[in-house]
């Protein structure tokens, strides 16, 4: 190693002891939020308006980012109240931008804590967490020859970044969502547009006025409907009925549907641990670290600096709550999106049960 590499590391080293337990590399977060590679950040660039109750994001990711495919969704965090909350939200722009962008549409919903918040209060400039683009719901790579999406509600931002990004692959296109009102269509007027310059044949439904959506009506709306490759996202009863209706039809493997599950978690001050891949389970009190549990437990535990620094310490928690020792955040998981919430073990404990991937 060069004498002047040495010197450098050494006397970058000096300084962590220093400044120890607020390192170099925390100071150069906050002057440069999006430079760490191990830790996923964006900046918000814009805050769009799309109706009165949803907003889309345009987001810069920092570097470690990876490119999503039209469909996917990525797992937003957001500190409210010195909790970091985690929702998982469809990436609603078109895949592979030049300005390296992406967008993600929020839809707020009654009581929902992280939706009202960004839908209220995220503006331009201001940093959230994010983990990489995951799920399957996805185009196939040889695009379909006729194509039905059927949608409710939120349910249309996964579809509208899969419209954005492939739908000149795509020649028959037919498009059936639902919502309260004719204000309440996320992305009203770019479904409309595309719908008059015929690219798309349009089907909306106002439940005010029409009623819920059932599979049973589809039929009279898309006469070919079990011909067609079809994607569909929204509310739970939906999906169940839509699932029900092609299996009956014997056409269950023509339907791809995307669920996400809200699900509750409370922190409380001590948690049970589930390595998945061994099978041990820990109990780890309130202010002992994951590591340290699994340790005194036998379970193997990758590790380094043990102060929160190195990141070598990290395992993909697949559900549940945890808190850092260092200043009480909280961090949860859900089984849906899981498997890409990132841990440092040696500066985290449990906070109610959990699973990882380890």
């Amino acid at each position: 190693m060069p004498v002047t590499q040495t010197l450098r590391d050494g006397a970058w080293r000096v300084v962590e002891l220093i400044t120890t337990p607020v390192v170099p590399a925390d100071y150069l977060d906050v002057i440069a939020p999006l430079r760490n590679p191990t830790v996923l950040r964006a900046r918000v660039e814009a805050v769009r308006p799309e109706t009165a109750n949803a907003v889309t994001l345009e987001l810069r990711p920092g570097r470690g980012w990876e490119p999503h495919e039209p469909g996917q969704y990525i797992r937003l965090g957001v500190d409210i109240d010195g909790v970091r909350l985690w929702r998982a939200y469809s990436v609603s722009s078109e895949a592979s931008r030049r300005d390296g962008r992406f967008t993600v549409t929020v839809n707020a919903v009654k009581d929902g804590v992280v939706s009202s918040y960004i839908r209220d209060h995220v503006r331009k400039g201001m940093i959230v967490h994010l983990d990489l683009p995951s799920g399957d719901f996805v185009l196939p790579v040889e695009r379909p020859a006729k194509a039905l999406f059927v949608t409710a509600g939120s349910g249309i931002t996964p579809v509208m970044g899969m419209l954005r990004s492939a739908l000149h692959q795509m020649a028959d296109v037919v498009v059936v969502h639902s919502a309260k009102t004719a204000q309440d269509v996320v992305f009203g007027a770019d479904l409309r547009a595309l719908a008059a310059a015929g690219r798309i044949t349009l089907v909306e439904r106002h439940t005010t006025a029409d009623g819920r959506l059932k599979p049973e009506g589809l039929a009279e709306l898309v006469p070919d409907l079990f011909e067609r490759e079809t994607w569909a996202c929204g509310p739970a009863d939906l999906l169940d009925d839509l699932q029900a209706h092609w299996a009956d039809a014997g056409a269950a493997e023509r339907l791809h549907v995307e669920r996400f599950r809200p699900t509750v978690l409370i922190a409380g001050d001590s948690g049970t641990v589930l390595f998945e891949k061994t099978g041990t389970t820990v109990e780890v009190p309130g202010g002992t670290t994951i590591l340290d549990a699994g340790e005194a437990a036998g379970q193997l535990m990758k590790s380094g600096c043990r102060m929160g620094i190195c990141y070598k310490c990290v395992l993909p928690m697949r559900e549940g709550i945890v808190r850092d020792v260092r200043d009480g955040t909280i961090t949860t998981a859900t089984e849906v999106d899981g498997d890409n919430v990132l841990i440092q073990t040696c500066v985290t404990t449990a906070a109610g049960p959990c699973r990882f991937d380890a």
